[in-house]
């Protein structure tokens, strides 16, 4: 399985651990969030970290050292949200369509073995019912190439049935050309200037070429052990290459599902589901708990890291939690864990 490949159908090997509580304080109800259960494997040397808000406060809560609250790390496909949220504004500032094709602004670029541009749609590519090959599956997530690379390599593949959901990292690559043709300029320019800098996300990055994190950060391994804490992160591009922090990101989701990044029918146009069956909106996902309560968010899995951030519909309670290994949770060990803090009361 490529390491950028993402979404809860995971199925790993971990253990339960107990929690040890982090800098901020408990109080309230979160008390007995001391106990939430976060899942790795100990004997391997991993660490979880947690941090959720909600109209009582902030708590973070860590396994162990490994981890600090201020640290930064590779976020992976969590960057899809990002990029999704830039296009659906783009939309809403009617200087491109959803319905639009790929051909409309990439013009000949998806060519060959059954693959086809003009057939293809922008909405297609955010929701993954395009069809193309994920080109990850070839590369590992492992070796960085430059998007038009990624794209050829993906339509050296013929595509699956369009209008199927079938996650594929080339669907955001492609994304991010669109961004760079609409406005020219590069999607990490275009993102900063329309998320991280009016959100004040001081963590956050889109690194490029850069092999090194931002400071503070600690460690980050393989499932095997080996130390991968720098990496190029061309090897996701526009699919993954985020760099950010716990805040950032609660801070992040938080402020796309409150309303703040995209108009009403903008965000609604994110979160339908229907198209995918309900397993995927337009970069994000919906998993609907036990208690009847539904969250949103993505997850993000690359080279050393695995991260995941959810929240409620309305964006008051959100959540976000890392391991510094790119080793995911089990589905069940995860809703085990959503469970325990959306459930709660």
């Amino acid at each position: 399985m490529p390491v950028l490949r993402t979404l809860p159908a995971l199925s790993l090997t971990v253990v339960l651990l107990g929690l040890v509580s982090g800098s901020a304080p408990v109080t309230g109800d979160q008390a007995s969030g001391a106990t939430l259960p976060l899942l790795a494997d100990k004997g391997k040397g991993q660490t979880v970290a947690l941090l959720t808000r909600d109209e009582t406060g902030t708590r973070f809560v860590r396994s162990g050292p490994a981890i600090r609250r201020a640290d930064h790390f590779r976020a992976g496909s969590i960057t899809k949200t990002f990029l999704a949220t830039v296009v659906l504004q783009l939309a809403a500032e009617h200087r491109l369509s959803l319905s639009d094709t790929v051909d409309d602004h990439l013009p000949g670029l998806v060519r060959g073995h059954g693959n086809d541009g003009r057939a293809l749609t922008l909405h297609a590519l955010l929701d993954h019912t395009s069809g193309l090959y994920d080109y990850t599956a070839d590369t590992g997530g492992a070796v960085p190439l430059p998007p038009g690379d990624a794209v050829r390599l993906a339509l050296s593949h013929p595509p699956t049935p369009r209008g199927a959901f079938a996650y594929s990292n080339t669907d955001y690559v492609l994304l991010g050309m669109v961004i760079e043709q609409v406005t020219g300029e590069p999607y990490a320019t275009v993102t900063r200037r329309r998320i991280i800098e009016p959100l004040h996300l001081t963590g956050t990055s889109f690194p490029g070429g850069r092999t090194t994190l931002p400071t503070p950060h600690g460690r980050a391994h393989t499932a095997g052990g080996r130390d991968v804490t720098d990496l190029d992160p061309r090897v996701a591009g526009a699919a993954g290459e985020l760099v950010s922090t716990l805040d950032d990101l609660d801070r992040f989701y938080t402020a796309l599902l409150d309303g703040r990044l995209l108009p009403p029918a903008q965000l609604a146009r994110m979160l339908d589901t229907r198209a995918t069956h309900g397993l995927y909106g337009l970069g994000v996902y919906p998993q609907r708990l036990s208690c009847g309560v539904t969250v949103w968010g993505h997850n993000g899995r690359i080279v050393g890291s695995y991260v995941r951030s959810v929240a409620t519909r309305d964006g008051r309670h959100v959540l976000t939690y890392r391991l510094n290994t790119d080793e995911a949770p089990t589905r069940r060990a995860e809703s085990a864990l959503l469970r325990g803090e959306f459930c709660r009361g």
